[in-house]
Formats: C-alpha cells, sequence, structure tokens
C-alpha cells in the first residue's frame, strides 16, 4: 500500500525528510554543531515531528481504499510541516515567555490545528481505537473539575489553555515519552532497520537453522530462536510472525506440526521479541526514561524472564515432536554452521560494538549509530551484501516509516500523559487504587493486568505502557514493589492480548498464513505462551529474578528454582517429561501445580515443589523402564 503510493517525487520527499530527521538527532546527540545548527531540547524535539508528522499522511492513507495520494493527504502534509516547523523555531520563546500557558494569537491557533493533525495522523497509523482513546482523554481537563466521581476530579482547563499546554509544554506532547525517541529510540529504530535491510534477519535465521535444524522437530525450534533474533530487532510481533512465519510455518507444516500448532508456535515466538534484549521494543526505552535509569539496566533485568519465556515454549514444541516422532529437517535443508558464521559475523560483531557503547562506554543514544555505521561500512565492502543506489533509497524510506509511525504514536500518548498529569489525576489516581486495594499488591495486580489486556486489544504496547506507567506502575511502587519489576510487569501484560483471543492480532496473522482456524490457533498460543502469564508475578514478589536487582546468591537460586518451575510448567502443559514419557491428566495436574508453587518465594513451598516433581518423575521413570523390562521378556 505504501510503495503503490508513493511515486518518484513523493519518495525523495520522505527520504530527505528521514535523512533531516536522522542528522538532526545524530547533530544533537554527538554534540556535533553542524552549519551552527544547536537547537535547545524543546525545539529540536518539535522539529523531529516536523521531519515525521508531515510523512504520516503521505505513506498511510485516510481511507483504505486510498491507491494514491490525495489532495487532502497533502494539504495536511503541508500545514504540518509548516506548523511545527513555526512553532520549532521559537523554541526560546516558548520557554522565556511561557507560551504554555499564555500566548499570541497565532501559536495558539497552531496549537489548535497542530493537536487536530496529530490525532487524525494517530487514526491513519494505529488505528481509530487508539486515536479516539488519545482524543477523548485529551479533552477530559476541560471537564475535570466537574466530574462527581471523586477519584476522576482534578483541575480544570480552558480550551485554548489545554490547547496550548499540550502542544507547547514538557508534560504532554513533547513529554518524557516522545523525549525518548529523540534521545534514545530513533537511532536503535535506525539500527533495526538497517540490520534487518542489509540480511540480519536472513542470517540469524539461517544461524537458528544451522544449529537446532538437525534436531527432533527441528523446524519448529528454528522458528522459535529465529524469531527471537528477528522479533529483538523489529520490535513488531506481528511483523516478525508475518514475515518469519512465511518461512517457518510451511517448513514445520512439512515436518509435520499440524497447522493451527505450527502457525501457533510462530505467533507465540514473534511476540517475545518484544520483550527480549538487547533491543527489545520501544516501551524498554521509554521505561529507562521514566525510572531515570540507563537502557542497559533494563535490558540486563529483562534477559532472564524473556529466556524462560523462551525456555518455556522450547521445551513444548520439543514435547509435541516427541509425542508425535516428529524428525528433523533434512541435512540438504541445513547450512552448515561454520560457513553461515563465516558469511555474516559481521551482523554479530554490530550487536557486540552496541552493547560496548551501551555497558561499557555509557553512549546510550549513540550507540545504535556506530553499530549502524559499523554493519553499513562492512556490508557495503563485501560484495554479496553490497546495495545499490536503489536499494538505499528503499531502506530510507523503510526506516521513514518506521521512525513515522512510531513517531506519531508516541506524541499520540502524550496527550492521555497530558491530560492526567496537568489535572493532577494520574498522582490520585494511584494513591485511590493502593486505598481501594487495601494495601494488597495481588489485587492491583490482577486488576493491573486485566486493564493491560483490555487496553492492549486496541493500543500499542508502547501507548499501553505509557498510559499504565502513569497510574498503575506508582501504585505498585507505593505498595513496596521493586520499580523495574512493576514496570516490566506492565509491558509483560500489554504483548498477552497479541496471542489471547478474542483479539490475538499475531496468532490470526500466522494462522491466515497456515491456513488454520484463527480461533484454534489463538488458544493453542495461549497454552504455548502460558509463561508469559506467570512470570510477570513471578517478577513481582522474586525481582531477584531480575539481574541487578538483588544480591548475587540470591539471583543465581532464583534463576535456578525459575528454570526448574517452568520446566515443570512446560511439561506438564505439553503432557511429556523428557526421559519419562507421556503423562497422563493426573499426572500432569500433580506437575503443573509443582511447578507453580516453587514460584512462592518460600523455602518450604520451594522444596515442596521441587521434591514432588523429583518424586513424580522417579516413579514415571522405574514404571517406563519396568513396563519396557517386561516388553522384552514377552518377546523373548
Amino acid at each position: 500500500m505504501m510503495q503503490s503510493r508513493l511515486n518518484t517525487f513523493w519518495k525523495t520527499i520522505i527520504i530527505s525528510s528521514t535523512l533531516i530527521g536522522i542528522f538532526l538527532s545524530v547533530n544533537m546527540l554527538f554534540y556535533l554543531e553542524l552549519f551552527g545548527i544547536n537547537p535547545i531540547q524543546n525545539a529540536y524535539m518539535i522539529l523531529l515531528l516536523a521531519c515525521f508528522l508531515p510523512s504520516a499522511y503521505l505513506m498511510f492513507p485516510a481511507k483504505k481504499t486510498d491507491l494514491s495520494i490525495k489532495w487532502y493527504d497533502i494539504a495536511c502534509f503541508l500545514l504540518s510541516l509548516i506548523i511545527a516547523i513555526a512553532i520549532g523555531l521559537n523554541g526560546e520563546r516558548i520557554i522565556i515567555e511561557g507560551w504554555d500557558w499564555e500566548a499570541p494569537i497565532l501559536p495558539t491557533i497552531a496549537s489548535i490545528l497542530l493537536w487536530g493533525l496529530i490525532i487524525e495522523a494517530l487514526r491513519r497509523t494505529a488505528g481509530l481505537v487508539l486515536a479516539m482513546i488519545c482524543l477523548v482523554i485529551s479533552l477530559y481537563p476541560l471537564i475535570a473539575g466537574v466530574i462527581p466521581i471523586e477519584l476522576l476530579q482534578g483541575q480544570s482547563y480552558d480550551f485554548l489553555t489545554l490547547a496550548r499546554n499540550h502542544i507547547m509544554s514538557s508534560n504532554s506532547v513533547f513529554g518524557i515519552a516522545y523525549t525518548t525517541i529523540g534521545n534514545l529510540l530513533l537511532g536503535f529504530l535506525v539500527f533495526g532497520v538497517v540490520i534487518t535491510k542489509t540480511g540480519g534477519g536472513d542470517f540469524f535465521f539461517n544461524l537458528a537453522l544451522s544449529i537446532f535444524g538437525k534436531t527432533r522437530g527441528g523446524s519448529a525450534k528454528v522458528a522459535v530462536v529465529g524469531s527471537a533474533f528477528f522479533g529483538m530487532l523489529s520490535g513488531s510481533a506481528v511483523s516478525n510472525a508475518v514475515t518469519i512465519g512465511a518461512m517457518t510455518i510451511p517448513a514445520m507444516k512439512k515436518t509435520g506440526y499440524k497447522p493451527h500448532y505450527a502457525a501457533a508456535i510462530e505467533a507465540t515466538a514473534s511476540t517475545g521479541g518484544t520483550i527480549t534484549p538487547p533491543i527489545m521494543g520501544s516501551a524498554a526505552f521509554i521505561m529507562a526514561s521514566f525510572l531515570a535509569v540507563p537502557y542497559y539496566e533494563i535490558a540486563l533485568a529483562a534477559a532472564v524472564p524473556a529466556f524462560l519465556y523462551y525456555f518455556g515454549l522450547f521445551i513444548q514444541i520439543d514435547g509435541y515432536a516427541a509425542k508425535n516422532g516428529l524428525k528433523g529437517m533434512s541435512v540438504s535443508e541445513i547450512p552448515p554452521f561454520w560457513k553461515t558464521l563465516k558469511e555474516g559475523w559481521y551482523y554479530i560483531f554490530s550487536i557486540v560494538v552496541m552493547i560496548f557503547f551501551l555497558a561499557v562506554l555509557n553512549s546510550e543514544g549513540q550507540a545504535p549509530y556506530y553499530a549502524s555505521a559499523v554493519l553499513l561500512l562492512i556490508a557495503m565492502i563485501k560484495k554479496s551484501t553490497r546495495m545499490s543506489g536503489k536499494d538505499l533509497a528503499n531502506m530510507v524510506v523503510n526506516i521513514g516509516k518506521v521512525l513515522t509511525d512510531i513517531v506519531v504514536i508516541i506524541a499520540g500518548v502524550g496527550f492521555i500523559v497530558g491530560a492526567l498529569s496537568a489535572t493532577g489525576v494520574s498522582f490520585s489516581f494511584s494513591r485511590e487504587l493502593v486505598a481501594a486495594a487495601g494495601d494488597n499488591t495481588f489485587l492491583i495486580l490482577i486488576g493491573g493486568a486485566l486493564t493491560c489486556f483490555i487496553l492492549g486489544m486496541g493500543m500499542t504496547v508502547s501507548a499501553v505502557y505509557v498510559f499504565l506507567a502513569v497510574i498503575m506502575a506508582p501504585a505498585l511502587v507505593a505498595v513496596g514493589v521493586d520499580p523495574i519489576a512493576a514496570h516490566l510487569y506492565v509491558v509483560y501484560w500489554a504483548t498477552v492480548s497479541y496471542i489471547t483471543p478474542p483479539v490475538a492480532l499475531a496468532a490470526f496473522s500466522t494462522a491466515s498464513i497456515a491456513g488454520a482456524s484463527p480461533m484454534k490457533t489463538a488458544f493453542q498460543s495461549v497454552q504455548l505462551g502460558s509463561v508469559k502469564f506467570i512470570v510477570p508475578f513471578f517478577m513481582i514478589y522474586n525481582p531477584a529474578i531480575l539481574i541487578g536487582r538483588g544480591d548475587p546468591w540470591e539471583t543465581v537460586i532464583s534463576i535456578i528454582v525459575a528454570i526448574i518451575g517452568i520446566a515443570c510448567i512446560s511439561f506438564a502443559l505439553e503432557g511429556y517429561l523428557v526421559g519419562a514419557g507421556t503423562l497422563v491428566v493426573a499426572e500432569r495436574i500433580i506437575l503443573f501445580v509443582a511447578g507453580l508453587i516453587m514460584f512462592v518465594p518460600m523455602w518450604s513451598f520451594i522444596i515442596g515443589g521441587t521434591v514432588i516433581a523429583i518424586c513424580l518423575y522417579v516413579l514415571k521413570w522405574r514404571r517406563n523402564r519396568s513396563n519396557y523390562n517386561q516388553g522384552n521378556e514377552l518377546e523373548v
């Protein structure tokens, strides 16, 4: 749709605006002051909007039937461009003269128009539901003082003051979430596109194929590992599912996996990419800004939960393969490991470069640009990966699309944060939530999980996270929950709707590729991804599992217990215990409960669950061995 809308002229406009936006980012983050350009922070943020908001009207149609750019697209493009540049060039006056409260008539009118333009661009990029939610909540301060519900009462604003506050303050559109884009996230999104377009997705897929292809059910294991690699680069569950699924789902069906099961594997694996370090999704970067901690701390803390998620999925697909006698892929379909690594080592090297700048030099904003430069340089030197001018142009257009999408979404969600902050409701809501729950952490967690799930049906992960980071995460912190654990809890539950009926976008997308029932695929995805429902609670009640959030020995013990617990739960869900064979219903229930109680942070429960699991395994193993020996005696 996007490519058919853009002729050469408009494509050139997109490329130019994208490159200008990247230039502004690099110039700011590297303190270059090239050509004498050195805008102050608020001007820089508004000018970034001028680079990407107008592009939304060219790339995303007002109606699905619009296959070309219409006059109203051009009008919105020009209007948003002129207004954003005009406001951006007055960045100093906005601060010095307090335009967020009192401003001349022209900037005030410009604020109203930009408000509407952002909402319309949001409708085009993220859908009507999110746009309506943001619009309604953005208008909420107009009536906050007269709402009869005490919990929702707050400071009221007149319309003109509200418009100025939304656009020209640092609390709404250009608040913490949006600032994260300009200061941190933009470079990582650029790196994600660069590594994908230079062949990184294919490399990681082939690497997974060379390692796991020969094992039983190897095609499914390749799907899991490949999707994890690709997902942590793209940060998008649905695009990951569709892109990788086109390769993995036919391979899984060919090796014996049922269509709905193959689709569910890909959907579940793709969804995990948004919670997998080192890149994760955009919500993780916004989290770092909310918590005022380096991003690498967030990535480090999220590493073990992400491993547990994929570990649980891996065990289930291996059990399915064992139960159904599925073999590995043929040798002719599997690339040699060392040859694959030799041909694509620089993709791993670029990620190592990025991690070095992140963790060692603490240059978070600059790290992805260094990694992208290294990757592009090596890719252009190698003949096999060298890109033509057309390839480079298409890559920049793709970067523009990704950046436009995230800039518009975060700017739109900023209205929610701005409205709740301006009225004071965000602070009172979390306080009243704690009071209503009677300081009961579990009740707050259940309420938060349900809210995340419901919002996730119509909003992106980033949007859900930003909304709940303002109203729910503070409530969890107030009752003593570790701050990073509280925020990761929100992110995990925000991604659940991708595989959970009735929406299950990732599951429905893969079901169409597999030719399977969408609902059957979604319910199978829930089983395969069930770890995502359990791990968030474990993070809350035992934050030592998050690396860097507890005593080292406590962290090691917590990780070991978690691995055993997840293994037990996964064996029970699939009904197959490695080394002991198929499990009957009663055995599955016992093993599931044993695994579950290991997550209770009390030694009596941990030891009890472990003993139950060991006893069940020994009894099952001895029974199977006895049956095997009897069978041999009968044959003799």
